[in-house]
């Protein structure tokens, strides 16, 4: 069963290609560049809102990038990249905090949009600090962010918390540089980078 990844190497595609090189799944990469080519109504047909990453895996449409780490999670378990259905409790709730409030703070934050205190109530993440805070708490000091072993959560919420360390988002401490050589040193990550670094280099700057 071979996996369609439809991406940018310029784009949160980067987190899925890190996903399956984890699985270890065979897939096909079509690069699309931004404008005209993610705006086709080929593949508007497979994602509506016309960004990348979106898969395509037999006749199963996968898009939004937690989502898609989760799908394929579950559709190749052999990788072992989710905790047991009974233990599953914090794999979700980080997963779709890091989708969610964590996102969503993270690209106001990079677009100079401060919510006034006063209306701190009625966004899903409060304000940038405590959602940056709140998310950071889930970073152990060993191991992984479920504990000793390494879960699709490391591919989505290491790479919000990677994003974040490198823009200047979220502030360097020893913890977070442990954890994050920890699963940046992986080969699926490693490989994943060099195969979108590549492409990168091929097509040139986004336009």
């Amino acid at each position: 069963m071979s996996v369609i990844l439809y991406t940018n190497p310029m784009s949160r595609g980067r987190i899925v290609r890190w996903m399956l090189e984890e699985t270890g799944a065979d897939y096909e990469t079509r690069y699309l560049g931004y404008g005209p080519e993610m705006s086709t109504l080929a593949y508007e047909a497979i994602n509506p809102m016309r960004k990348v990453p979106a898969i395509v895996h037999d006749a199963a449409v996968v898009t939004e990038c937690a989502a898609i780490c989760l799908y394929l999670a579950d559709a190749f378990p052999k990788a072992d990249l989710a905790p047991p259905l009974d233990a599953r409790a914090d794999y979700y709730r980080w997963m779709l905090f890091a989708a969610g409030p964590w996102e969503a703070a993270s690209t106001n934050r990079s677009l100079d949009v401060t919510v006034p205190a006063e209306k701190s109530g009625m966004v899903g993440y409060g304000d940038f600090e405590r959602a940056r805070d709140v998310m950071l708490r889930a970073v152990p000091e060993t191991g992984y962010l479920l504990g000793p072993k390494f879960t699709a959560l490391d591919v989505y919420m290491g790479s919000q918390i990677s994003w974040g360390v490198q823009f200047g988002s979220i502030s360097k401490t020893p913890r977070l540089e442990g954890y994050l050589e920890r699963v940046l040193t992986r080969r699926a990550y490693i490989r994943a980078s060099e195969l979108d670094n590549a492409a990168m280099a091929d097509q040139g700057p986004a336009g």
